[in-house]
């Protein structure tokens, strides 16, 4: 299951393309094209099981037809033949890679499709796989702990308005209480403080083991100079707070909203970052649920490893599979993407959007020249500052804020549609 689930999440940033399967078809002439066109029509017409034997025939005389095996993939995903939607939308991206590497006119276009339907029979299929499992009475532990890890991960991957209908009705169904929410609602008699903290606690954290680490560069001036510096372990969000994790955040402390919250504050942002949060607001967030702010030293070690490299996935050059960078302009929170979206630009720990998406905000006062006489073992920045330092770069700036040693010296005070952030523990 759980590769399945990584492999649903690659490319997350393509889920808003929009374009249909059935506008990308091409079929190129020979052995299994009468089959392919009849699956198509079929497929069009909603005749699921027809088509499905239509695409199985044309796939034995062409295995190597990309466009037949996404259109079996797809009717056999509505008719919820889960491992074959999964085997052939797989078989679909393997055959697109090797499309891709003769020089295919659109093989990043397919890859999108392909992988938004993969996400989608993964949601349908844990879900559908707790029905079961719930459907007959009196369940092991074992059992309804089964059932909770696929609801919760096929609500990590987003879900439509029907799948969280579904979602919703199998959670009344547990033999227990549970305390996940969906978006900003908790399940009836969980709105209490402590159920929205335990939650939220409960978020994906990431163990940076303690030892020495490269910190700084020689591409910035306030980087130098090139330092081993030791850090005690601690404990990195997964991800950077989300606005459905903050919405519930605020429903339970009356904090105020930061700017433009009704926009941000929508269904379809509810695993976007949430951003225009200032560093008193990020505090105070991470202290509400058990953590704090990470140093700008740890933010550095969990992006970028102990070996140096200069970006969290190495030292190749940002693309747009690595990172959320270089848009043009804010567009209503559409700029910024669902946490978690780029497989390809995660950190050596695996933590995922800490080059690009928001900038984020950390403990340390900035000093320009910190680093000529900061601490070596667990620095924890000046004693006072003017600014704050932001790390990790936004959606709009340029490739080079996407470095893991850089930094930017920000307004404390700043509620900017570019600041989020992330928390940190200690063990």
């Amino acid at each position: 299951m759980s590769g399945i689930l990584v492999k649903a999440t690659l490319l997350c940033f393509f889920l808003s393309s929009g374009v249909s399967v059935q506008s990308t078809a091409v079929y190129a002439a020979g052995s299994g094209e009468q089959d392919f066109t009849k699956g198509e029509i079929q497929l069009k017409s909603k005749q699921y099981a027809e088509a499905r034997a239509s695409w199985e025939a044309g796939i034995q005389k062409d295995p190597s037809n990309v466009q037949a095996h996404v259109g079996l993939a797809e009717s056999c995903r509505n008719l919820e033949a889960w491992a074959c939607a999964e085997e052939h939308y797989e078989t679909a991206l393997h055959l697109d890679a090797k499309a891709g590497a003769t020089g295919s006119t659109q093989p990043r276009l397919r890859k999108a499709i392909v992988w938004r339907s993969l996400e989608e029979v993964t949601a349908w299929r844990l879900l559908n796989d707790a029905k079961g499992l719930v459907s007959n009475g009196k369940v092991s532990p074992e059992k309804v702990r089964q059932v909770e890890e696929a609801l919760d991960s096929a609500n990590e991957l987003g879900l439509n308005n029907d799948q969280l209908a579904l979602y919703q009705q199998l959670q009344m169904k547990l033999p227990r209480q549970r305390t996940v929410a969906v978006s900003n609602k908790l399940p009836s008699g969980g709105s209490s403080v402590a159920v929205v903290q335990a939650e939220t606690q409960a978020m994906p954290m990431v163990l940076v083991a303690a030892g020495e680490f490269t910190m700084g560069s020689n591409l910035g001036d306030d980087e130098k100079p090139v330092r081993r510096v030791y850090l005690n372990a601690f404990y990195m969000d997964k991800f950077e707070v989300t606005v459905g994790q903050y919405a519930r955040y605020l429903e339970v402390t009356d904090m105020e909203e930061p700017p433009d919250w009704n926009m941000m504050n929508q269904p379809q942002h509810q695993r976007r970052p949430v951003v225009n949060v200032s560093w008193e607001d990020a505090v105070n967030y991470c202290k509400w649920a058990g953590k704090r702010l990470p140093t700008e030293a740890e933010w550095e070690k969990a992006a970028r490893g102990t070996d140096g490299r200069i970006y969290p996935w190495g030292n190749e050059a940002p693309t747009r599979l690595h990172a959320n960078y270089g848009r043009k302009e804010w567009d209503n929170h559409q700029a910024l993407t669902p946490v978690g979206s780029f497989e390809e630009g995660k950190s050596p720990y695996g933590i995922y959007d800490m080059a690009g998406n928001a900038w984020e905000w950390v403990f340390d006062w900035y000093d320009h020249d910190y680093y000529k006489k900061g601490a070596k073992k667990n620095p924890i920045g000046p004693a006072k500052g003017d600014g704050k330092v932001v790390r990790g770069g936004s959606w709009l700036y340029v490739p080079e804020f996407l470095r893991s040693a850089h930094r930017f010296d920000a307004q404390p005070t700043n509620r900017l549609f570019g600041y989020g952030f992330r928390c940190a523990k200690t063990p």
